[in-house]
């Protein structure tokens, strides 16, 4: 009889054994990315106990991994039905409810994972993300420097925070963000790509050059990062090496309204004023809701003394945007430059309404 009960014990405690083990199987599948078999085994051990909340929260993050958000905030939400202080599965349910861009529900779950895990580093990161999403900027600076404190440190805790500081103007304390996080991560495309822009920023163009440089050696595909180069070299006065690089960056990718409109404000100044305004007509024909390529196009073709096609577009700017004084202004100038000073005086006049003091001067000379 006494071996018996001996028996009845040890059985108890080998199941336990076999369901850690089944756990840990689990755990390296979903550290594998091998999300569809760590979901299988997990649903296997939750079938066999229900109330096994370690299984639910893993299953909830192989269902992340399948991007099946509703299915793994269910989980996680028995998870914590079970145990209401279980860090985990409120940190991962914060990061589920972002994905689907609930970010004030994540952050009060992120709220209650630190709450009870105060050293829950990846649920600081979280909450950093979703504050930034919520342009609570502090708050992400907050969150991102909190969990660098916790550590360990790696490269992308110190590229968020950069981010946070480029956002908040400091661009300075970025670049030392983002050198950091470059002497962790020297193979990292990106991190030379966002501290270039830092260097830009802070009119440092030659090492912005040099790190778009760096960038462009890592990732050559990256249609951005020409871009990027391209301001650069216009503002160091490189006109000829910036054409270059915006037209690498079209014929990587040759849908961005953006690039055209920038390539059609380099030809301008380089008065190819035809091919300025071929460049801002395929910006037009990409989106054509955006007033600022109407505006560009405009000035270019008062430039080849096409007035009446500068007013064009200058009329289609204003339907889009009416309360820009400087479109009202410059079409003003055209309309004097084509000896029309009644309709001139009109737009000068609303251009004055709206603030314009360089219309104030020009009514004062022109209108009577």
């Amino acid at each position: 009889m006494k071996q018996f009960l001996t028996l009845l014990l040890l059985i108890p405690a080998l199941a336990f054994a076999q369901g850690d083990a089944a756990l840990e199987a689990a755990r390296k599948k979903l550290e594998a990315k091998n999300f569809t078999g760590a979901n299988a085994d997990l649903t296997k051990l939750i079938d066999a106990n229900p109330k096994n909340k370690v299984a639910l929260s893993l299953r909830g993050q192989a269902r992340m991994g399948l991007q099946d958000f509703y299915g793994a905030i269910g989980d996680f939400n028995i998870a914590v039905e079970i145990d209401s202080t279980f860090a985990e599965a409120l940190n991962f349910r914060g990061e589920s409810k972002m994905n689907l861009g609930d970010d004030d529900a994540a952050i009060a779950d992120l709220n209650k994972a630190i709450k009870f895990n105060p050293r829950y580093t990846d649920a600081y990161t979280n909450r950093g993300f979703a504050k930034f999403n919520v342009e609570d900027l502090q708050g992400a600076y907050f969150d991102f420097s909190k969990a660098l404190e916790l550590g360990p440190a790696d490269a992308d805790k110190y590229f968020n925070r950069g981010v946070i500081k480029a956002e908040l103007g400091e661009f300075i304390s970025a670049i030392d963000d983002y050198t950091k996080a470059i002497e962790l991560d020297s193979k990292d495309a990106n991190l030379y790509n966002y501290r270039g822009v830092a260097f830009y920023n802070t009119s440092n163009f030659d090492k912005a050059i040099l790190d778009y440089n760096e960038a462009i050696k890592l990732d050559a595909k990256d249609p951005f990062k020409f871009e990027n180069r391209a301001l650069a070299k216009t503002a160091s006065k490189d006109l000829k090496g910036a054409l270059a690089d915006y037209n690498k960056s079209i014929e990587l990718d040759g849908t961005d309204p953006e690039t055209f409109n920038l390539r059609g404000v380099l030809k301008n100044t380089m008065e190819d004023y035809d091919g300025a305004i071929a460049d801002y007509t395929k910006a037009i024909e990409l989106d054509d809701t955006n007033p600022v390529y109407y505006d560009n196009r405009a000035l270019s073709k008062t430039e080849k003394e096409n007035y009446a096609g500068a007013v064009e577009d200058y009329t289609s700017s204003i339907e889009l945007y009416p309360s820009d004084p400087e479109t009202y202004y410059q079409r003003g100038l055209v309309k004097l430059l084509m000896n029309n000073n009644y309709d001139a005086c009109l737009d000068l006049k609303r251009a004055d309404d709206l603030g314009s003091t360089d219309a104030k001067a020009a009514i004062k000379k022109n209108c009577k």
